[in-house]
């Protein structure tokens, strides 16, 4: 009976807020004027050029259509311009003939059009079309392998794909081909290539698109001796790994607006197409009835399923009267962050001179009061503890730095663990397990087994040195130089991911209340950076502590919250997951551009060493136990901690996917994939249990944002300040700290907002490029420092610049997997020193090796 109330309770949540997502539109609708023609055109191309919507060539009949009394189809050579949505058309040249249903890609601010007949017949001809101060220009590119008519196409990069089609207007079947062209270099005199066709029927008046680099051709019409079938079938062509059948459409959409809308970073917007199922007789449609579907059809790309998510609109006349439906055989335009439908046929054989404008809306979330109690409470918390230790605090960078060295094992332990669970685990993680799989798993895993190499081999130089930075190391074992430039090297580190873990929850919090993504990163900055000025060390080690209990909490709940709203729970995810290989934990091979098993051991193994013995975030907590043996239980603390946790978050990922291959109409078809947690954050779980989560991812936030700025206080205070002051009194570093912590969360914040501006298609990508470009060096210094005694200062920063060089120009040419970064880096540099020390000898190291 509780299972059973359970589930209608969950029943009718999810009820409500399927209702409220179809509630309200996810986009907004504009005419802008029309073009100026009475009748208007259909098959026209259409792009844009330097800014400016070109509309150019069609057909149509004369005196508005009646094909049905003889009228015969009418091309135009002519070519209309509009510089702004609220200008006005002008006409600015004409075509070299009259052309119509080609191909239109816009490409390095030009139209390119690809094909079409006209009465004469049909062409194989490609040209570009470029509008400079009000005047028409023309280039030719090579001509397609052959005449193409009713085709559809796009550009994925600087290459051009057009597939289906049929020969000329009067052919009685379709072809089946796929034709690609390279614009990069030198288009004028590149070669067409033939590449392999998907493995369905041919076709015509199909839809392209293109998403993550891949082409996607959806339904059409086969000709089968000149009578149409309807389809729809889709296919997804990768250049690596070809084509693949997808799941297909509710109904054809063929002649829809092409291509289809890539929107956010997995889903292609159809909008409208002829569905097949028109009245037999043109001449008895009325002006009150659409000719074409007005349904708006998301193709999600990562779960591979389809949503409808509304209908086009109709605008009314002057009489109340509406005329303006969904257009077929026309171009889908991108301009100025919105789609544009220029023309096309409203109704078989009745063209439109109409203009439709859509631009994506962003509904609100469903933040409520019980939500805001919640996360008040964990702010109330946070503040408590902050005062409770800053009361406590001595004002001393030993309390300041390293709690005086009183922390517990346990708490130092979860400390590390919390500033390592940082808003890029909450949100980044389950992010990359809905859109891939577990292949990432085994690189955070890789703690466990670099846990004994911290504990044998770095902790005794740190714990026997009594250094506060772990760059003061560097100056014993190298000189002063070296440790500048591994301070220097964290310090900006730090920095860039400051801003990172601190943009990321406000855009959260923005999507789920509505408040001002700004507001929020002041906000998070103001309250993280207050308690770290006033209870340093010891007071984020005790929030990070309430605050790992709180963001797995949050993440348990809607992991479990997921599986009781899909029908079979847990045991469904699973073996929905298993289906589709969503719980690949490794990809064999030998591949270095991809993340196979090799890449991935290596590469996380190195990722993980270069965090736990080089970062100041943890070592700076090794150092604040009593003992040694006490900071060696704080790292295994830390390592098992990191198993659960990972399972968990990947485990979100997995159920996210399959909550929305059950539920597509409810993910937002304008998010990026970073978005999908916040998304069902804001949008699906009920109100309490979306304020607990928000609190944990708070938590997350604020944890890594306060390590980062006592760790980089630290470092600048202990490694700049004091060695270019060395007679300041401890009270002067300690107020300097003070500031340095307040300069650090103004900047952080200004970091944050700049980030607002940016559109990464990973974010989790981004922080594993940036750990391996400036900790992976940094790394070398300290693998240098360790196990190579004949390695000397002067040998080691050429090793380290040596290596950052390389590793540079290895990122900009693309050669490896980012997770090969500090591999590469720390292979490079040891060497690297150890050939300059013999080149350059220096004096002898003071402590190469613990005896």
């Amino acid at each position: 009976m509780k299972k059973y109330f359970l589930k209608l309770s969950i029943g009718l949540i999810m009820a409500h807020f399927t209702a409220n997502v179809f509630g309200q539109s996810f986009f907004k609708w504009e005419k802008l004027p029309s073009i100026p023609d009475s009748v208007g055109f259909a098959g026209s191309f259409a792009g844009i050029s330097n800014g400016a919507l070109l509309v150019a060539g069609g057909s149509n009949f004369p005196d508005g259509g009646k094909p049905w009394t003889g009228a015969s189809k009418v091309y135009s050579d002519r070519i209309f311009v509009l510089d702004k949505p609220d200008g006005k058309w002008k006409e600015a040249g004409k075509l070299p003939r009259p052309l119509g249903y080609g191909v239109s890609v816009s490409w390095n601010g030009n139209l390119i059009c690809l094909g079409g007949s006209n009465s004469q017949g049909s062409y194989a001809d490609v040209f570009i079309i470029k509008y400079i101060n009000g005047q028409i220009q023309f280039d030719k590119l090579p001509p397609m392998p052959g005449t193409l008519v009713n085709a559809s196409g796009t550009l994925i990069g600087d290459v051009i794909y057009i597939a289906g089609g049929i020969k000329g207007p009067d052919s009685k079947t379709t072809e089946n081909i796929f034709w690609s062209f390279d614009l990069s270099s030198n288009p004028a005199t590149n070669k067409w290539k033939t590449l392999p066709a998907w493995p369905g029927p041919s076709r015509m008046l199909s839809v392209a698109g293109t998403q993550e680099g891949n082409f996607y051709l959806f339904s059409g019409v086969e000709l089968i001796d000149g009578k149409r079938k309807y389809l729809s079938d889709a296919y997804c062509y990768s250049a690596i790994k070809g084509w693949k059948k997808i799941a297909p459409l509710p109904e054809p959409v063929a002649a829809a607006p092409s291509p289809a809308t890539s929107s956010g970073q997995m889903h292609l917007l159809v909008f409208g197409g002829d569905d097949g199922i028109l009245a037999p007789k043109m001449a008895e449609l009325k002006d009150k009835h659409p000719g074409f579907s007005v349904k708006i059809w998301d193709y999600n790309v990562v779960t591979d399923t389809w949503s409808a998510l509304g209908k086009i609109p109709s605008f009314p006349k002057g009489n109340g009267h509406t005329n303006l439906w969904s257009p077929v055989t026309t171009a889908a335009v991108a301009w100025k962050g919105s789609t544009v439908f220029p023309g096309g046929e409203v109704r078989p054989a009745t063209r439109t001179s109409n203009v439709l404008m859509v631009s994506p809306a962003q509904p609100p979330g469903a933040f409520q009061l019980l939500d805001w109690t919640i996360v008040g409470i964990y702010f109330l918390l946070v503040i408590g503890i902050s005062v409770v230790v800053s009361r406590n605090m001595k004002n001393t960078t030993s309390e300041f730095f390293l709690g005086g060295k009183k922390i517990p094992w346990w708490a130092a332990g979860l400390s590390i663990f919390g500033s390592k669970l940082s808003a890029l685990t909450f949100i980044a993680i389950p992010a990359k397990a809905y859109a891939t799989d577990w292949v990432y798993l085994l690189s955070n895993l890789m703690i466990v087994v670099v846990a004994p190499v911290i504990i044998y081999f770095y902790l005794p130089h740190f714990r026997k040195l009594k250094i506060t930075s772990v760059y003061e190391y560097l100056a014993i074992r190298f000189n002063a130089k070296a440790r500048f430039l591994g301070s220097l090297n964290f310090v900006i580190f730090q920095i860039s991911r400051l801003g990172i873990v601190i943009y990321l929850p406000a855009l959260v919090l923005s999507t789920v209340t509505g408040v001002d993504i700004w507001l929020c990163i002041i906000g998070t900055s103001i309250i993280t950076t207050a308690y770290s000025i006033s209870g340093g060390i010891e007071a984020v080690i005790w929030t990070e502590v309430m605050q790992v209990g709180v963001l797995l909490g949050g993440a348990i709940l809607t992991l479990g919250f997921i599986a009781h709203s899909i029908d079979g729970g847990f045991g469904q995810i699973v073996k929905e997951a298993l289906n589709h290989d969503k719980l690949r934990v490794a990809i064999l091979g030998w591949r270095r551009l991809e993340p196979v098993l090799w890449v991935v051991f290596i590469g996380g193994f190195l990722t993980q060493l270069v965090t736990y013995s080089s970062d100041q975030v943890v070592v700076q907590r090794y150092l604040t136990t009593a003992t040694e043996k006490e900071a060696k239980r704080s790292i295994y603390t830390n390592a098992v901690l990191v198993i659960p946790a990972s399972l968990i978050f990947f485990s979100v990922g997995t159920a996210l996917w399959v909550y929305y291959r059950h539920n597509p109409s409810m993910l937002n078809p304008h998010g990026r994939t970073d978005d999908v947690f916040p998304w069902f954050i804001s949008h699906q779980l009920p109100a309490g249990l979306s304020g607990l989560v928000i609190a944990g991812l708070f938590a997350a936030t604020m944890s890594t944002i306060g390590s980062s700025m006592n760790s980089i206080a630290t470092v600048i205070t202990t490694d700049f300040y004091k060695p270019f002051k060395p007679n300041s009194t401890d009270k002067e570093c300690f107020a300097f700290a003070r500031w340095v912590t307040l300069v650090l969360g103004l900047l952080g914040c200004m970091i944050a907002i700049y980030l607002v501006t940016r559109q990464d298609s990973s974010i989790f990508d981004q922080y594993l490029k940036i750990i391996g470009l400036f900790g992976g060096c940094l790394a070398g210094m300290f693998v240098a420092g360790i196990f190579f005694p004949k390695i000397n200062g002067n040998g080691i920063l050429m090793g380290f610049a040596v290596s950052a060089i390389s590793l540079y120009l290895i990122q900009m040419a693309n050669v490896v997997n980012f997770f090969l970064y500090p591999v590469i880096a720390i292979l490079i540099c040891v060497p690297a020193g150890y050939f300059f020390s013999i080149l350059f000898p220096a004096r002898a190291s003071k402590t190469p090796m613990i005896e």
